[in-house]
């Protein structure tokens, strides 16, 4: 054993200082801001736990004061290795199995696509945790002053709390500048700091657990060999090919630093500065040839050089330069002085705007630590997940999650943290190809309703889930809606080619249905819901209304893609030739928007996805301003279909109520989601104590839709203009927001409202064009000139609306009619560079 001198530049000054910031405050001045989740209790599990990240690394602190456990993530540790899943013998019988479907035979046509067309190899690898840092301390067990926070305004974690009349205070975060995870621990008394530290993952996997000399202690491992559940028996379980190794270095200043074989021991110290380095030889979805352990080395050194005020300034800078980009205010009440759990526990009896706001601020959060450039996109947990077999695989189901986990992406000023996702939608369109041409002798490329970081296209799960070979369409919507943010063709011609993919596999596989001739996929689902007179577990179908939908859109951006770019005049024809020819959205017997092709909705139905719905967000083909008829026919389904669900699909009817322009809807159910769970005497989807989206189990795109819906509450840029403060509830009738991003390269520098009407609004062009606003408040410019008002369609070619097909609508359907608020519309010709400035007439 070995007595360490003072060892940094951390002085004794700034010790005390944190000290009488943090620990030597109540707990009002504590939580004093409306940018924390803060708890007067240590996490009693993992929805308790706070998340932090940043994109690569994630993990999870509980905050305990005498066992603390730090749950630990690396964005590219994943089950398997590089591999393929398509089902070759799916090409022989796909005139057969759409044969079956067209005489009605749909429990044949399941069985068939079961026996033929799921995959036979691979049902996709489990994301996996890399296991658990555990800090001992002795004779903490016996604290009093307790408080943890996470301030999602620095990206910091931090928890204090007193044992023996000493204030110990914790400080994590997961470095954007340095790539390590930084924990610093201090006492208000010198050389009071002991505790053991070890690593550990859990069961079955393997694990190396060793110390190196007296400060590093390491873990090394790898991804699980795995063999999916729905493979034949006499499946091979994909090897698993992704080494990791976490190391951890202790420095401290004062005590003793001691090692034993599988952990570090540190003994009255006067701080403690703990990194930990995590890394994979995970190159790409083809290749695991980098070195882990030099990769983590390599981290680790760079790290240690510096002092802890650089490793903790250098962090929180570059995590606000996402951050600070959108503010938003809605009001405080005095339920801010309560834990962040019992605000959530109230929010729905009570007025706590700030909460709603936290909230959507909190999503923006966990994109920005969950998703960065360079690295993989958020799965189903993001990028934190406990488990080595975690639900669902923890993978990218992409009949919405994945789709939701962007949403907010654009227009809360995020735009990089979208790259990941176009990324992945690029990898798949080259892995695609042979899934495409093999399965179903296709041009283009195709994925189904679930990938991994293998990027797998074949389908999975079973025919009830997985033969939705529409995945790839809805995927590559993202492509095209960051250009309309973006207005930059250099970006547009990079992401042409999986575009141009997805189009031509639509040309490729679309097929005549046999009563009125539309051009159709099949088989197909609406995904996960089935008509009720169907048997149990048959959801495949034919000419499902999303798969239209989703069609209509893939070709019509695809050929004003080409358009743009002066590319492919050939598919352009052949696109334009197609269009007329696809089924129309439909309206049946009981005012709906048909789910399928044929009038089987029962207003009865509950289940949680709305896929039918995709027209109205995230897409645009319905309006009630447009399109009333068919925007009623969504209305009427939303209110069959009713509001408790799931997290996630409750966060997606936020969104549909917002584009129905009913704030207050909206806001009903933000209630029904702002709902604590994971507690005894709760059930149902709603809100973890850590404010997690609660499915449940814990899925992050409802924490996403949450905040694209209260930005949709806020401000609309899909349907021919910028549309301000479109769908405001009763309960915000004052308040302001700063930087969301509209389509064309417009940014809302500044919106403020009161008593329901706009007040000011401050708006950059940011690439010049027709500037549309609408407005339920008459406005002007702010010396008073009066603004055009607009007229016809509006030129700027960023907000040209879709041109939707009269709707079929049965006889016995009965539509009352929109009822819509008057709205003015005005016209602003901008410059690029040129800043707009709106008031209240």
């Amino acid at each position: 054993m070995k007595r360490l001198s003072q060892h940094g530049k951390f002085c004794l000054i700034s010790v005390c200082m944190f000290t009488l910031l943090i620990g030597g405050c109540n707990t009002a001045e504590r939580q004093n801001s409306n940018l924390k989740l803060w708890y007067d209790a240590p996490a009693a599990d993992w929805n308790e736990a706070l998340p932090i990240g940043n994109g690569r690394l994630g993990a999870m602190v509980f905050g305990r004061p005498d066992k603390e456990n730090i749950q630990l993530n690396e964005g590219t540790l994943w089950a398997g290795g590089p591999h393929r899943n398509d089902n070759p013998e799916a090409k022989g019988i796909l005139q057969e199995i759409r044969q079956l479907l067209f005489d009605g035979k749909y429990k044949e046509a399941h069985n068939l696509a079961n026996a033929k067309i799921i995959s036979k190899t691979s049902h996709g690898m489990n994301y996996e945790t890399v296991g658990n840092l555990r800090l001992n301390f002795n004779n903490h067990d016996d604290y009093s002053n307790y408080y943890r926070e996470l301030d999602i305004e620095d990206a910091v974690n931090r928890t204090s709390y007193t044992v023996d009349g000493v204030q110990y205070q914790r400080e994590v975060f997961t470095s954007f500048a340095d790539q390590v995870i930084v924990i610093r621990l201090t006492a208000s008394e010198k050389g009071k700091i002991s505790f053991f530290a070890g690593m550990d993952r859990p069961a079955p996997s393997v694990v190396e657990v060793k110390t190196e000399g007296n400060d590093i202690l390491t873990m090394t491992g790898k991804g699980a060999d795995l063999k999916s559940k729905r493979t034949p028996e006499n499946a091979k379980p994909i090897e698993g090919r992704v080494k990791f190794e976490s190391r951890l270095k202790i420095v401290p200043e004062g005590g003793w630093l001691s090692a034993t074989d599988s952990t570090l021991v540190l003994d009255g110290a006067n701080t403690a500065t703990l990194y930990l380095s995590i890394a994979t030889n995970f190159v790409n979805y083809k290749d695991v040839s980098a070195n882990e352990h030099q990769r983590a080395t390599e981290y680790l050194a760079k790290a240690e050089k510096k002092d802890y005020g650089q490793l903790k300034s250098g962090h929180s800078s570059l995590y606000q330069k996402y951050f600070n980009r959108v503010s938003l205010n809605l009001g405080v009440t005095d339920s801010i002085k309560n834990p962040t759990n019992v605000r959530i526990k109230q929010f729905a009896v009570g007025n706590d705007p700030a909460l709603a706001a936290l909230y959507y601020q909190y999503g923006r959060y966990l994109l920005i630590c969950s998703s960065q450039p360079g690295g993989q996109a958020g799965n189903l947990q993001g990028i934190w997940c406990n488990e080595l077999t975690p639900p669902w695989k923890s993978a990218y189901t992409v009949n919405i999650n994945t789709e939701m986990n962007y949403w907010p992406a654009e227009p809360t000023n995020l735009s990089e943290t979208h790259e990941p996702l176009i990324e992945l939608v690029k990898e798949l369109s080259v892995a695609g190809q042979k899934t495409a041409r093999d399965m179903y002798g296709a041009e283009g490329w195709v994925c189904h309703h679930n990938t991994d970081l293998w990027r797998i296209c074949g389908p999975v799960d079973g025919a009830t889930w997985g033969m939705w070979p529409s995945g790839g369409m809805w995927l590559s919507q993202h492509l095209w809606e960051k250009y309309l943010y973006n207005g930059d063709l250099e970006y547009l011609r990079e992401v042409y080619p999986a575009m141009k993919g997805s189009a031509e596999f639509c040309l490729s596989f679309l097929t005549p249905e046999p009563e009125n001739g539309w051009l159709i996929f099949a088989p197909s689902t609406s995904p996960e819901n089935r008509p009720a007179h169907m048997p149990k577990m048959v959801n495949i179908a034919y000419a499902t209304t999303m798969d239209n939908q989703l069609i209509f859109d893939m070709l019509t951006k695809t050929a004003e893609a080409a358009k743009l770019l002066n590319e492919d005049a050939e598919l352009i024809k052949e696109i334009e030739a197609t269009l007329p020819k696809l089924a129309p959205n439909q309206i049946g017997q009981h005012g709906q928007i048909q789910e399928w092709i044929h009038d089987w909705d029962d207003p009865e139905d509950k289940h949680r996805h709305i896929s039918h719905l995709y027209g109205m967000h995230p897409s645009n083909h319905f309006s009630p301003y447009r399109t009333p008829e068919l925007a009623e026919a969504v209305k009427n389904v939303l209110i069959y279909r009713g509001d408790p669900s799931t997290g996630w699909s409750m966060n997606w009817k936020i969104n549909q109520w917002a584009r129905l322009l009913d704030g207050n809807h909206a806001y009903k159910m933000m209630t029904d989601q702002i709902k604590l769970v994971g507690v005894p005497g709760t059930r149902g989807g709603g809100t973890y104590g850590n404010m997690l989206d609660a499915h449940p189990p814990f899925q992050i795109d409802g924490n996403f839709g949450f905040t694209s819906g209260l930005t949709e509450m806020m401000m609309q840029s899909h349907d021919g203009a910028i549309h301000l403060i479109p769908a405001l509830p009763d309960v915000w009738l004052t308040g302001s927001v700063t930087g969301l991003r509209a389509r064309g390269g417009f940014e809302i520098e500044s919106l403020e409202w009161n008593n329901g009407e706009i007040v000011k609004a401050v708006i950059k062009s940011n690439l010049g064009g027709n500037c549309r606003i609408r407005s339920y408040s008459e406005l002007t410019t702010e010396g008073g000139k009066a603004l055009t008002i607009a007229k016809g369609k509006n030129k700027n070619q960023f907000y040209q609306v879709p041109d939707i097909q009269e709707p079929i609508i049965s006889k016995k359907a009965e539509l009352k009619g929109f009822d819509l608020k008057d709205t003015y519309l005005y016209d602003i010709e901008t410059e690029a560079g040129q800043t707009i400035i709106m008031v209240k007439k």
